[in-house]
C-alpha cells in the first residue's frame, strides 16, 4: 500500500473511482493476488467514502437507497460430539438466530477442521503465533457421519431454522455430489465450499447430481473471478 499504491494516488481525481480501480488492477505487477487485491479494495472503499461525504449522504443512499429494513445473519455452532453440537444449536436458537451453521467433530478422528478450541468458544482458523495445525482427514468417515448430525438436528429442532454446513473445500466434485445427494432430506440452506473453488466447472457437475444448494465465493478476490460461476 505505502510503496506501490499510495504514491500513484497523489494528484488523481478521487471521484474517478472506476478509472483508479482499473489502473491499479491492470498496472500492478502482482495483479489478482490476495495481497494486491486487498490493498486495492482498501483504496476503493476509501474513494467511495469520499464520494459519499462529498455528496453529504450515506453511501447506501448514493448507490440507490435501502431496499430492506434488515438482513438475516447466521451463526456458527460446533461440538466435539452430536450432543455437544445440539446443545450449542439450542443456545443459538434461544438467541433468536434463524440461520445456523453446524459443524461437529468426527468419531475416529483426533481433530476436525472448523472446530472451536473449547466449549462455548468461537472457531478461529488462525492461531496467533503458531504454525497452521496439521490434521489427518478421512473422507469416508466424514461422508458417513455428517448426515447423522443433520438428522439429529432436524429430529430435535425441526425445520424452523435454515441449516448450513461448511465443507472447507475438502471433497472432490464426485464426493461433493454424493454428499449433497445424501443430505437432501434435511433441506439444507446451503453446503459451503464443497470442493476447491478454482475449478469452477466442477460446480456444474455437482448441481447436476443434487438439489442441495451450494455456497461458494469467499476465496474469490474480485468480481471477474465469478464470471464462469453459474
Amino acid at each position: 500500500m505505502q510503496d506501490h499504491l499510495c504514491p500513484q494516488l497523489i494528484g488523481r481525481d478521487a471521484h474517478r473511482i472506476e478509472d483508479i480501480w482499473q489502473f491499479f488492477y491492470k498496472g500492478a505487477y502482482w495483479r489478482r493476488g490476495p495481497v494486491t487485491m486487498s490493498a486495492i479494495s482498501a483504496v476503493d472503499m476509501a474513494l467511495w467514502d469520499i464520494k459519499a461525504k462529498a455528496a453529504n449522504m450515506p453511501l447506501y443512499q448514493l448507490l440507490g437507497g435501502a431496499s430492506r429494513e434488515g438482513v438475516m445473519v447466521y451463526c456458527h455452532t460446533t461440538g466435539h460430539s452430536i450432543d455437544e453440537a445440539l446443545d450449542d444449536y439450542a443456545r443459538h436458537q434461544e438467541l433468536g438466530f434463524k440461520a445456523i451453521r453446524v459443524q461437529c467433530g468426527i468419531p475416529g478422528m483426533k481433530t476436525t477442521y472448523g472446530m472451536s478450541k473449547g466449549k462455548g468458544l468461537a472457531y478461529e482458523p488462525a492461531t496467533k503465533g503458531q504454525w497452521p495445525e496439521e490434521q489427518l482427514w478421512s473422507t469416508e468417515k466424514y461422508l458417513d457421519f455428517m448426515p447423522k448430525l443433520f438428522d439429529a438436528v432436524r429430529n430435535k429442532f425441526g425445520f424452523n431454522e435454515h441449516l448450513l454446513h461448511d465443507m472447507h473445500h475438502r471433497l472432490t466434485p464426485i464426493e461433493a455430489a454424493r454428499f449433497g445427494k445424501s443430505i437432501e432430506d434435511y433441506r439444507m440452506f446451503w453446503m459451503e465450499d464443497p470442493t476447491p473453488a478454482e475449478n469452477q466447472e466442477c460446480f456444474r457437475l455437482i448441481r447436476q447430481h443434487t438439489v442441495t444448494p451450494i455456497a461458494v465465493g469467499e476465496v474469490f478476490k474480485q468480481h471477474l473471478g465469478l464470471q464462469t460461476t453459474d
